[in-house]
Order: structure tokens, then sequence, then C-alpha cells
């Protein structure tokens, strides 16, 4: 786990921890979480009283592992937002930089527009973490450069 060598990093681990604080308010979610991709969790928030953090977590990184060989067996280089809808409850899984798995728990007092809109610019600011972190600079990569939140907005908008 080399890549991971900031994860010893209390004040790198501080810096995602408020963001992710910063990212369940703004998406008005219920939860969200930072996870590595073997299931470690690296930073959360939210009441997760209701469910065991630590197995969706690992579930969660399991997802993603099965969802990257399909992507792979679909000549795919991966599918880097997953969206699980419940009847009460829904996930939405983003990846960062293809190390990371952000995910944001929320219910029907949100809507999807808003969380998938917070979760683009959180994971730029993610990124940018951890690029500033790293030794080789080499971990931003801004999967939704042609997306705008404009876009976004007009996509999910309810009642249009």
């Amino acid at each position: 786990m080399q890549d991971f060598l900031w994860l010893n990093d209390g004040e790198i681990i501080k810096r995602l921890q408020n963001k992710i604080e910063q990212l369940k308010l703004e998406a008005n979610s219920k939860a969200t979480f930072l996870i590595d991709k073997s299931g470690q969790m690296v930073a959360s928030s939210g009441d997760s009283n209701e469910f065991d953090a630590t197995s969706l977590a690992a579930l969660v990184a399991g997802n993603v592992a099965a969802t990257d060989g399909i992507a792979k067996l679909l000549g795919e280089k991966e599918f880097s937002v997953l969206f699980h809808e419940g009847e009460n409850e829904h996930l939405n899984i983003t990846l960062v930089d293809g190390k990371l798995i952000l995910v944001v728990l929320f219910d029907d007092s949100t809507s999807l527009g808003l969380v998938r809109l917070k979760m683009k610019k959180y994971v730029k600011i993610i990124a940018d973490i951890l690029n500033e972190s790293s030794p080789n600079n080499s971990i931003h990569q801004d999967i939704f450069s042609d997306i705008t939140d404009e876009d976004i907005e007009k996509m999910f908008r309810k009642g249009s």
C-alpha cells in the first residue's frame, strides 16, 4: 500500500475528514464516506448507528471491484460513477482517481442531481489534497471535466 503513505499523515486525514463533512452538509445527505479500494475507511461523516459502516465500506469496495471487472469485459477502462437506488436509501459512489471511493448515502430529502453536483466538486477538492501530498504529484485526474454544473442542474431539475 505504498501509494497511500499519506494515510499516516494526520494533517492530510484531518483535511479529508473536513471535506467529507462539508460534502455531507452541502449535499444534504445522511452520511458520506471516503474509502480506499481495499475497503478501509479513510474518513466519514454522518450517523452510522443505523448500519455497520465498516461492513458498508468493505461491501462498497467489493462492489467497485466487481464493477471494474464488468467494465474490463466491456472494453471500458472503468465505470467511475455508480448509483444504487433503494426504496428509502440511495448510494452514489464515485471513484477519485481510481484509488479512493467517495460514497454519499442519501434519501428523498435531497435530489440525485444535487448529490452528483456536490460530489463533482468534492472529487476535485479531494484529488487536489492528495495531489499536494503525493511525492510524484500524479494523483489528480478530473474525470468530470467535460460536464458543467449547469448541465447537471438541467438534467436533474425537478418540475422541468
